[in-house]
């Protein structure tokens, strides 16, 4: 029965990965959600049948091309699908099917579409931020009300840290390199801010930290590809955070264990 149910969950996990890559396509664009009702190639314009709109199954058998035009369907799609099944999975296997669970499922989900269309974009909707941030108060005050002064705490400092380095980024660092663009660049993205509260909110202090320092550590990583290939690429912070509030919240039980034999 428990395979039954993790299957099912794997299942609604895709299908909901599917309709996200209809968001992550269409909400930067500013497309009417619902027309066309149907998905289309974006090169060909070609409708999309049923039958090759099926998760995952469909682009495996397609050979991940476009059955009209040939054009190469993004990989990014099967990512989304199997991301979204995957992380529904195991939040479903951490806190059961609670309304608990359906709260946390929504705030990752919403990450995963603010990750993907940071990644494409550099850029998010600035209402996605606020249904994501709405969501995380109701939360908090349903569940974890103690932890709200933390997701303050969390707001006001990285403001603060950003307030410095960019200062340091847009004068010193400017003059010194002689390099005029520096001075309108910004060491943290406006949208990135809300989702750090976010996981000081829902972690607390010590894993709130922890995931922090665990998301800079992935984004130093295309930070030093670029930097060895000599690539002028801004590196999203959206994407990384939300992995490492992740991979921090599902193994909250196994660092707690880790931290109680350090100390």
């Amino acid at each position: 029965m428990e395979v039954f149910n993790d299957f099912c969950i794997f299942i609604i996990g895709l299908v909901f990965g599917s309709f996200f890559n209809m968001l992550i396509y269409r909400l930067p664009l500013q497309l009417s959600l619902m027309n066309p009702k149907r998905s289309t190639c974006p090169e060909c314009n070609f409708t999309i049948k049923w039958y090759e709109n099926i998760p995952l199954l469909s682009y495996l058998l397609l050979k991940g091309r476009c059955s009209h035009c040939n054009t190469k369907i993004p990989m990014s799609y099967l990512i989304v699908e199997i991301l979204t099944a995957a992380v529904t999975l195991l939040l479903y296997k951490k806190l059961g099917f609670s309304i608990e669970f359906l709260f946390l499922t929504a705030i990752f989900y919403i990450l995963i579409i603010l990750s993907f269309i940071d990644f494409k974009y550099k850029a998010v909707p600035d209402y996605l931020l606020i249904i994501i941030t709405t969501l995380t108060f109701i939360y908090l005050f349903l569940y974890n009300f103690q932890q709200l002064s933390i997701f303050f705490i969390f707001a006001g400092a990285i403001v603060t840290i950003e307030l410095f380095v960019t200062y340091y980024i847009q004068n010193i660092k400017s003059y010194i390199l002689k390099n005029n663009s520096l001075k309108s660049q910004k060491a943290i993205g406006e949208g990135d801010i809300p989702i750090i509260a976010i996981i000081g909110g829902i972690l607390g202090l010590k894993f709130g930290i922890i995931a922090i320092l665990l998301s800079a550590t992935f984004a130093i990583i295309p930070s030093i590809v670029n930097k060895i290939s000599n690539m002028e690429m801004e590196t999203p912070f959206i994407p990384y955070l939300s992995l490492g509030f992740f991979l921090t919240f599902i193994n909250e039980n196994q660092l707690e264990k880790l931290l109680e034999g350090i100390m």
